[in-house]
């Protein structure tokens, strides 16, 4: 079930069921909402979008399960974006009406900590939700026309369209200085496993989406290719035990492909790290790998669906990555 396109006059729901909006300079919203206005909608925040309690990291569960479900039942809008990642979403899952969202299908965007709830929305009601930017990621100055133009691609388009490698890459804290930002070359994607693949596209922050394993919010694994990624927690053997746990789920074994996303600096998670961790696997053996995908905690990134339909090829040096339906 795949929700609505933005349209004009459409609005956009900010809400906050991980991190507050609190955090967010006021210069950054503003611009978020004005680039994102320039789709022709209107962006309003959610009732306890900036409620922060002290006694806590979050906002009770209380109050961020009555945002989500506000959003979702709210004829005015078309979209929910989440504020900003942050550790405790998944303490939502058994509060949320399922069957309210399944009645008002709506777009949910967003990535990091918001896996555990994409991913299982998706679970529990076949609403197809996306992994992408928070709405904070458009309080970027700089570097930030690729984020943004896939954000406008899946959002407002249906045809079949290849995911283009960004021409560069950053991974500094421009949320604290927007001036002096460090952008590197972009080499392009790196084919770990030649292979070919089409199958529906599951995935998001790995460490994240584990917390979902044995619960009735996991996702169905068969025929899907999956896209990890990690953020700066994370190192190649914490990495490595993550992707191992994943890998033991039911259904792994009926799994399509793999496309991981850039690494942080921060994690020192290299290639080679990489090659060693995927070639030790066999169950990867006969399965396209493609690596250094723009998207995850390095910029810019581009959007994707949560149970969506792809296409990749690998060969030599070359991939190839087609969103199908999204």
């Amino acid at each position: 079930m795949f929700p609505d396109k933005l349209k004009q006059g459409d609005e956009i729901r900010v809400i906050s069921p991980a991190e507050s909006l609190a955090i967010i300079a006021e210069d950054q919203r503003r611009l978020a909402i004005q680039r994102l206005e320039q789709l022709g909608v209107q962006v309003s925040y959610s009732t306890y979008a900036e409620t922060r309690d002290d006694s806590a990291l979050s906002q009770s569960i209380e109050k961020r399960v009555a945002d989500l479900h506000e959003a979702f039942t709210d004829e005015r809008v078309t979209m929910i974006l989440t504020t900003i990642g942050g550790f405790d979403s998944n303490q939502l899952l058994r509060y949320i009406d399922y069957d309210l969202i399944r009645q008002n299908p709506k777009i949910l965007c967003g990535f990091s900590d918001i896996t555990v709830l994409s991913n299982a929305i998706y679970q529990k009601t076949g609403l197809v939700t996306y992994s992408g930017p928070h709405f904070s990621t458009f309080g970027m100055r700089k570097g930030i026309e690729y984020t943004w133009e896939h954000f406008r691609q899946v959002f407002t388009q249906t045809t079949p369209y290849f995911i283009e490698q960004a021409d560069h890459w950053s991974d500094d804290r421009w949320f604290l200085d927007q001036e002096n930002r460090h952008f590197y070359k972009n080499d392009g994607y790196v084919v770990i496993n030649e292979g070919k693949a089409i199958g529906r596209t599951l995935g998001g922050n790995l460490c994240t989406l584990n917390l979902l394993q044995g619960t009735e919010f996991m996702p169905v694994l068969e025929n899907t290719i999956l896209f990890l990624e990690d953020d700066e927690l994370t190192m190649p053997q914490t990495f490595d035990r993550d992707l191992q746990s994943l890998i033991h789920q039911p259904g792994f074994e009926k799994v399509k492909g793999l496309v991981i996303g850039r690494f942080q600096k921060e994690s020192n998670v290299s290639l080679d790290h990489l090659h060693e961790i995927i070639k030790s696997k066999e169950e990867l053996a006969n399965i396209p790998v493609i690596a250094q995908a723009s998207f995850g905690h390095t910029t810019p990134q581009f959007t994707f669906p949560i149970g969506g339909k792809a296409a990749i090829q690998a060969f030599g040096q070359e991939a190839s990555i087609q969103m199908t339906e999204y």
